[in-house]
């Protein structure tokens, strides 16, 4: 079902990507730049550097040009439903990372294969029944102590929920709230993780950026992320 709806939508994928967020300010390389450039930071803290990366649900690829500045040396696996994502992604960034198709349901790689996942607003699109099923997943390819990093949009956000509406390749999207989404996180074997919300001034404010750092805890960002850690066996 992923795979048919993202292939059709996989051409025109990065305009109407941009149109859905224009009352934002910003462009879709801003959103995906964001993101990475949180990972990394958090990362740096603990002065990890990961081998292995996994990009679930990597669509076109338009994290993959921030993931490989931040990570230069790292092998990356741009993982996807849709056929004709990849292929576009493939094209874009050629020999930059592994381009690989899955079913939907069982990643193929084995167990321990990566140091660190990253999911960018991918979930609000998959079925609500398969979310713990395949965080479970991603906690099996995961190596004791490897990080997870889901990125979602807030559905306590009026501009993001005006965004979801207006955008064709969201028509089916339910947005997932921080809460349930530690609770699936949680039920699939991620006990301890911490959300942290983004993205609370569009560009026309963006001189009050600075001040975010201060609100990671208010439920208002357009965005959030889940960071957990799969405990070390």
């Amino acid at each position: 079902m992923l795979q048919a709806e993202f292939d059709q939508f996989a051409l025109e994928y990065q305009q109407q990507h941009a149109a859905s967020i224009r009352l934002s300010g910003e462009t879709p390389d801003f959103f995906a730049q964001y993101k990475i450039d949180d990972v990394a930071a958090r990362l740096a803290r603990s002065n990890i550097k990961p081998r292995r990366i996994l990009d679930f649900g990597a669509g076109v690829g338009n994290s993959l040009g921030p993931m490989r500045a931040a990570f230069p040396d790292s092998e990356i696996t741009l993982l996807d439903p849709s056929s004709q994502s990849l292929d576009i992604a493939r094209k874009r960034f050629p020999g930059q990372a592994d381009f690989r198709h899955f079913d939907g349901e069982t990643i193929p790689c084995d167990d321990a294969s990566f140091d660190l996942a990253f999911a960018a607003c991918v979930f609000h699109h998959i079925p609500e029944n398969l979310h713990v099923g395949l965080i479970k997943e991603i906690g099996r390819v995961l190596t004791g102590g490897g990080s997870f990093f889901l990125f979602e949009h807030n559905p306590w956000n009026p501009l993001t929920t005006h965004a979801v509406r207006n955008c064709a390749f969201d028509e089916n999207a339910i947005l997932i709230n921080s809460r349930d989404l530690r609770k699936r996180m949680a039920a699939a074997g991620f006990s301890r993780s911490d959300v942290v919300y983004r993205i609370f001034f569009p560009r026309v404010l963006a001189r009050l950026r600075p001040l975010e750092r201060f609100l990671t805890r208010m439920p208002m960002g357009a965005q959030y992320f889940v960071h957990a850690i799969k405990p070390a066996v």
